[in-house]
Order: C-alpha cells, then sequence, then structure tokens
C-alpha cells in the first residue's frame, strides 16, 4: 500500500543534488553548478516511516551533451553516527519532520 503526501521540501531535493553531484568523483558536467531537471525515480519508506531510500533520475542540461544521473538517496530523521561528511547532501525541513539526506553509498540503510 502505498500513502502519497503533498508536502513540500525546503530546501527542495534538486538544489540538495544540484550542490553534491558536481563534487562526485563520477560526475561529468563542467565546473559550474549543474541545472537539473527531475527525469524519473521512486521511493521506499520501511512501515514506521524512520527511514527511506528514494532512487531519483536527473538530468543535467548543463553539459554540452545533456546527461542523466541516477542519485540513491536516503532519508533519516535521525544523525547517523560514523559516517563521513560528504555522504550527508543536506538538510530539509517538510511539513511533516527534518529529514537528513545521504548519497547512499556511504548510508546504511
Amino acid at each position: 500500500m502505498a500513502f502519497i503526501l503533498k508536502t513540500t521540501m525546503t530546501p527542495a531535493k534538486l538544489e540538495l543534488i544540484s550542490g553534491w553531484l558536481p563534487k562526485q568523483p563520477w560526475y561529468g558536467g563542467g565546473a559550474g553548478t549543474p541545472e537539473l531537471a527531475t527525469a524519473g525515480g521512486f521511493r521506499l519508506d520501511d512501515p514506521k516511516g524512520e527511514v527511506g531510500i528514494e532512487f531519483m533520475i536527473v538530468a543535467d542540461t548543463t553539459a554540452q551533451e545533456p546527461a542523466a544521473y541516477l542519485v540513491p538517496l536516503g532519508h533519516r530523521g535521525a544523525a547517523l553516527e560514523g559516517v563521513p561528511a560528504e555522504a550527508l547532501i543536506g538538510l530539509s525541513l517538510s511539513a511533516a519532520a527534518r529529514r537528513r539526506c545521504h548519497g547512499v553509498g556511504h548510508a546504511p540503510l
């Protein structure tokens, strides 16, 4: 069963990702800030709502040849212990709660 919640996150996920993406070794764009658009994705949440994993497909249109990236994100309400600082993409606040957004490569699920 899925629950669809209408909420606004501040900052928005694309804003968080646009600052994080150019720092990744696999990013193929230039030195500037990417202009991202959501191209697809899905999210899975645990039944208690404590942890979620989201797969976003984002298109970067700033490069000479636009590129698409699959960005796996972890969402948590609590801080993670022993996770490198670069794992934290950012903090966002929605109507429901304050959430920490992590790159899944560093964050245990």
